[in-house]
């Protein structure tokens, strides 16, 4: 299923008519953010304390935040120290190629972008999703710029019957609108109920989600010979989205990025 909500183009006759609707259209929205702000004041979506928008960041948290931003490795999107030259590759990126393309992310999964996230995830705080889906919007420019189609990481449909909702699959609605690529919330299913991956070694992650993901048959044209970016909120051994994008090369696609909110880096993440 594919859903795309950019604008609209409208005819060039259109007019005064057109204006006088897009500015109506701009007053409801402008009065409707404005409404919103009197009955639940904007708080930020890491502290809590107030802020001037609904989905944003006070001064401090967003000074906080470990953006990752260039010099970074081409491949895995892991921050360098220093500029190694276009086009750089981190040792691990050589050493152990992973099967995606090229990953981005927002922020080294630290303190701030670990509230972020479980806010999210387990304190049912979608509003968050907006704030987060913009910024990773933003990191991931250069690779929704080359996309096909986002396609997010899937839950199972138990955990999602618990959860209520998938908060990859809200990342990436964010992103969609953002970046103007359209979206698939269901060409990639989980079609096996795994365990948490909290707690478990890398080869263990690695072993609970091995098969645990498939193209729908009746999805594979959306998939074949497509550009796709994978959409996640965390990125740390990398299994869980590696054996996704097993899933999305097996039912033909052509590339596959990922794009994420966070990242862990080196041994700085906190348990997820």
């Amino acid at each position: 299923m594919w859903e795309h909500d950019g604008d609209l183009a409208a005819p060039a006759n259109a007019g005064w008519a057109t204006e006088t609707a897009a500015t109506l259209a701009g007053l409801v929205r402008r009065g409707g953010r404005a409404m919103l702000n009197l009955v639940v004041p904007p708080l930020c979506a890491s502290c809590r304390m107030p802020v001037a928008d609904q989905s944003g960041l006070c001064a401090r948290c967003w000074g906080d935040l470990a953006l990752i931003e260039r010099p970074y490795c081409e491949r895995l999107g892991i921050p360098f120290a220093y500029d190694l030259g276009p086009g750089a590759l981190s040792a691990e990126a050589i050493a152990n190629p992973p099967p995606f393309d090229r990953a981005r992310a927002v922020a080294r999964y630290d303190r701030i972008a670990q509230r972020l996230v479980h806010a999210l995830k387990y304190r049912d705080r979608q509003e968050t999703a907006i704030v987060m889906g913009r910024m990773m919007a933003r990191a991931g420019t250069d690779l929704t710029e080359a996309a096909d189609l986002l396609v997010p990481v899937p839950l199972h449909r138990t955990r999602l019957l618990t959860r209520g909702f998938n908060q990859s699959a809200a990342l990436a609605g964010v992103v969609s609108r953002a970046s103007g690529v359209p979206l698939s919330y269901d060409a990639l299913v989980r079609i096996r109920a795994t365990r948490h991956q909290v707690g478990l070694s890398a080869r263990e992650r690695a072993a609970n989600v091995r098969g645990a993901f498939r193209v729908r048959p009746e999805a594979k044209p959306e998939i074949a010979g497509r550009a796709i970016v994978l959409v996640d909120d965390v990125l740390t051994s990398g299994a869980t989205v590696a054996a996704a994008v097993r899933a999305l090369g097996r039912a033909g696609a052509r590339t596959v990025d990922v794009l994420v909110f966070a990242r862990v880096v080196g041994n700085s993440g906190e348990p997820i």
